[in-house]
């Protein structure tokens, strides 16, 4: 928690530094977008590491933890627009990582599986996120990183309330 004050502190100075000073909550905003973008920028890199992009990462990721969804459902967890989505399943299914079943209880829909090819990828991408996210949350420790995580649900949780009454918290 020590790092994440001093990461507020320095935000702080530098805003007075300009002369904007913002609210605690508007700093927080900023260093939110501003760890995101830089996540997702070394994502992409070390994604490259195993042939495969962060956003084929990330629809292999989100099956594993919802296997069988929706194609349509997929797509807005992932915040991508469904024919995005569509290019980057044939992409993995043509590696023979995913595929499609028919959804028994709607014949327009498809819902998405991970095949047994999958496990090997699924696990190298796993100690790379591990990796990843070990490189971006070194020196802060365990309990940090809880109140941090608690924190980012509350968030979370907010959003997903404005933007989607009744949504699934997955």
């Amino acid at each position: 928690m020590q790092h994440v004050s001093a990461l507020i502190i320095s935000l702080l100075m530098m805003s007075v530094a300009y002369n904007r000073v913002f609210t605690p909550s508007r700093e927080l905003g900023i260093a939110l977008h501003d760890a995101a973008r830089l996540l997702r920028t070394y994502s992409d890199q070390r994604a490259r590491e195993l042939n495969t992009t962060r956003a084929q990462w990330a629809v292999l990721a989100r099956l594993q933890r919802c296997e069988g969804v929706k194609q349509s459902e997929l797509a807005e967890a992932l915040d991508i627009a469904p024919i995005t989505l569509g290019r980057l399943i044939d992409k993995l299914a043509l590696a023979g990582l995913v595929e499609r079943r028919d959804d028994p209880a709607d014949r327009r829909a498809h819902r998405l599986y991970l095949t047994e090819k999958a496990a090997p990828a699924l696990s190298a991408l796993g100690a790379l996120a591990e990796d990843v996210m070990g490189r971006a949350l070194a020196g802060l420790d365990e309990n940090a990183i809880r109140t941090i995580l608690k924190g980012l649900a509350t968030i979370k949780g907010n959003l997903k309330t404005e933007l989607h009454p009744g949504a699934c918290a997955k």
